[in-house]
């Protein structure tokens, strides 16, 4: 690195760590003239940073918000901070940042030096939440899968199904989803040739290949991975007409137990919940805890759980 370059950066930090600077005062710091602070006041500019120059009392340089994010530069302390902060988020800590951490995180551990990544590791393994129940996921496993979809490349790893079973998968990653504090990623399995769900949470040595691939046509990632882990796994396929608009009853029913749409044959009036379920008797309690008239369109059998639970519920109240 050449003294220009050297000396560029070193003024890109200290603008960072303090809202504004007298040029009298920059090139005390940085051990040259103010013209050469101007100098490379103009080369940050070329690069995209919007540094303002105000003149007279209270006046200096200071560091603009622009029409884009230019490359922030942080000291050691300040990327152990950031690299923690969005561990954390990615874990879901934070409602409604944990994609975007996890894609941040895979950007900023690329260029993480190996004793940084250390130090963010002790801090993770010494921190406890007080949160509800999460599943564990291996960060270094979010990483690598989020690198893999970015670049894209074909990626590995060793996989255990829910009875203990284990292999590795080939797959072309696609998306990552969040849902319900866990998460799942959607590929296409290059042995099986196929699109395919997996748990993070079961997943290890997660790694890219290096193998680039062209990305093909895909599913929504969203509605996929909703019926993958609300109706596949499962004997039964319930369907049942809710008296009720989709937008009210998707709030009282969890994305990962059921799907919740408009019955267009009801003007908006009504939703179809769509669940999957070895034991009917379980949708059938917690259908009539929704609180609303239903309709049991499939299967048969849900209709019979139905008026075998309502014959219990009147045997207990007499």
């Amino acid at each position: 690195m050449n003294d220009t370059t050297q000396r560029v950066l070193s003024l890109l930090s200290l603008l960072q760590s303090r809202p504004v600077w007298t040029g009298a005062e920059l090139a005390e710091r940085l051990g040259v003239t103010t013209r050469s602070i101007r100098r490379d006041v103009d080369r940050l500019r070329e690069l995209g940073y919007p540094v303002r120059a105000e003149h007279g009392t209270g006046g200096g340089y200071q560091l603009g918000a622009g029409k884009a994010l230019p490359p922030l530069l942080l000291d050691d302390e300040e990327a152990v901070a950031v690299a923690v902060s969005l561990r954390l988020a990615a874990g879901g800590t934070v409602a409604g940042l944990g994609e975007a951490a996890v894609r941040s995180l895979a950007k900023l551990d690329q260029v993480l030096p190996a004793r940084l990544r250390a130090e963010v590791k002790g801090v993770i393994d010494a921190t406890v939440s007080l949160d509800g129940p999460v599943t564990s996921v291996d960060a270094d496993v979010l990483v690598a899968l989020a690198r893999a979809i970015r670049t894209p490349e074909r990626a590995t790893f060793d996989y255990t199904k829910p009875g203990g079973e284990r292999s590795e998968r080939r797959v072309e990653p696609y998306r990552l989803v969040a849902a319900a504090r866990r998460w799942y990623l959607m590929a296409w399995d290059l042995d099986r040739e196929d699109w395919r769900t997996f748990r993070l949470d079961r997943m290890a040595a997660a790694r890219g290949t290096g193998w680039r691939f062209k990305p093909r046509e895909a599913p929504d990632a969203v509605e996929y991975v909703q019926a993958s882990i609300t109706q596949a796994p499962y004997q039964f396929v319930a369907k049942i007409r809710v008296h009720a608009p989709a937008s009210e009853v998707a709030q009282r029913v969890p994305t990962t137990m059921a799907v919740v749409e408009p019955d267009p044959a009801h003007g908006g009036e009504a939703s179809i919940l769509t669940a999957g379920a070895d034991d009917l008797d379980y949708v059938a309690y917690h259908v009539v805890r929704l609180g609303w008239p239903v309709t049991v369109l499939e299967p048969p059998e849900l209709r019979d759980a139905m008026r075998e639970l309502a014959g219990r519920l009147a045997a207990a109240g007499e």
